[in-house]
């Protein structure tokens, strides 16, 4: 806690980081058990969900075929995932990539599985766990990846939710995720998001445009991002 820069405009990531890698499991069990009002947001307390939810990405990578106790561990994350304490939600994502970088074929069924939810603040899990670049090296992972973004970017057409807080979030994380996705899969990304660019959905074309202004798409593919931008 003294050394996790809250309250203050960023938390220090590379402390969760190596507390993540040491903390024993009952400790950090304790620490996600710590609610708004045992920790609350932006204060020093809330660094120790934090810290705990990303360690349970340690635990989950080193489930093995114990599927049991990763079942166990995931239904954890996932009441995590609804937190209201947004960096305890991004821990939850960071937790997720953990798990991912060893095991990314068994987590994308996972993913997939809370995009399909309907519970926005899971899909937005879903969207930021994944869309990370060194999680899709794998091209076959990265065209799972940008069909669960397909999926999810329908749920925002004629969504009847659009003035609630979780349903911002997720557009938020699709308006960053395509671009991440498009990258590690140009074939099937821009298929997919062309489709969306020409879509007259408000919301979609401010997901569009948010995605166009990232670099990564533009050094990619400068031609199409100008037409697509235009």
């Amino acid at each position: 806690m003294d050394r996790s820069g809250l309250p203050g405009p960023r938390a220090n990531l590379e402390l969760v980081a190596a507390a993540a890698d040491v903390i024993p499991e009952d400790r950090l069990r304790q620490w996600v058990s710590l609610g708004p009002s045992d920790a609350p947001a932006g204060t020093a307390r809330e660094y120790l969900p934090v810290c705990g939810a990303v360690g349970l990405g340690r635990l989950l990578a080193g489930t093995g075929d114990d599927w049991t106790r990763r079942d166990s561990i995931l239904a954890t994350l996932r009441d995590l995932a609804d937190d209201p304490r947004w960096r305890v939600r991004e821990a939850v994502a960071m937790a997720l990539q953990r798990w991912g970088s060893v095991e990314m074929g068994a987590l994308l069924p996972v993913m997939r599985s809370w995009a399909m939810s309907g519970d926005r603040l899971a899909q937005r899990a879903a969207v930021a766990a994944l869309c990370e670049p060194p999680l899709l090296h794998d091209p076959a992972n990265a065209g799972e990846v940008v069909a669960i973004l397909d999926a999810l970017t329908t749920t925002l057409v004629a969504a009847v939710d659009r003035r609630t807080d979780a349903y911002r979030v997720l557009r938020q994380a699709l308006g960053y995720g395509w671009s991440v996705a498009i990258v590690a899969a140009p074939e099937p990304g821009w298929v997919a998001f062309e489709r969306w660019a020409a879509d007259r959905d408000p919301d979609i074309g401010w997901m569009v445009r948010e995605n166009l202004r990232k670099h990564r798409i533009q050094r990619l593919d400068p031609a199409r991002v100008e037409r697509l931008a235009g």
